[in-house]
């Protein structure tokens, strides 16, 4: 077994056995214990959810004292007290007002959003990009000034494009790959802390 493969194992195993509902719980996990974004009380919207691994930290980190949404055309199994689904496209403006009507500002952003993927990298990191751009849109809408944000992204020629426009909406943007991603894979993510909310205040009256 490639030591890629052994470190996919390691953590799918992890997973089964800690009750999570993916291993990509870890990378979260990880990215918060550098950052501690996830604080008890905040409010966070997990754009992108199913299975669910991410909305499981989420709120454990956040406690019953915070609110997780999540969103996703899939349905996740994920259920707790300080936890709401919402069933729908990013894009739809349906889906903008059910998380609209859950709460109308979050501490935190997340998105672990990917597209299906075709095999054809560059097609693929273009894509992936693309999805981010409209987690970049929602987090305008609905992030507090001074919050974190976190995108999945796939290196590739429109990475850096949206890395500058993260760079002129937060005080702080870092590119994290956490332990639990392969070290092979393309796969970043790009923490963005201190939401400069005076950047696009006219934004949330749309």
């Amino acid at each position: 077994m490639r030591l890629s493969e052994a470190r996919r194992e390691y953590f799918r195993r992890r997973a089964r056995e800690e009750g999570y509902l993916s291993r990509a719980a870890y990378k979260l996990i990880q990215i918060d214990d550098k950052y501690r974004f996830l604080s008890k009380g905040a409010k966070v919207l997990d754009l992108g959810c199913a299975p669910g691994g991410w909305s499981q930290v989420a709120s454990a980190r956040v406690t019953d004292k915070g609110l997780v949404v999540g969103v996703d055309l899939s349905p996740v199994s994920f259920k707790a007290r300080n936890y709401l689904f919402v069933k729908g496209d990013i894009s739809s403006p349906q889906t903008l007002q059910l998380i609209r009507e859950s709460s109308s500002s979050f501490d935190c952003v997340l998105s672990d959003l990917s597209p299906k993927l075709m095999g054809v990298w560059d097609a693929d990191s273009s894509r992936q990009v693309a999805l981010a751009s409209e987690a970049l849109d929602i987090t305008k809408l609905f992030l507090r000034g001074g919050g974190t944000a976190v995108f999945k992204l796939f290196q590739g020629e429109t990475t850096n494009e949206f890395i500058g426009e993260a760079k002129k909406l937060f005080q702080r943007v870092v590119i994290s790959k956490p332990p639990a991603s392969r070290k092979q894979a393309s796969e970043i993510y790009l923490v963005c802390l201190g939401l400069l909310a005076d950047k696009f205040a006219a934004d949330k009256e749309l």
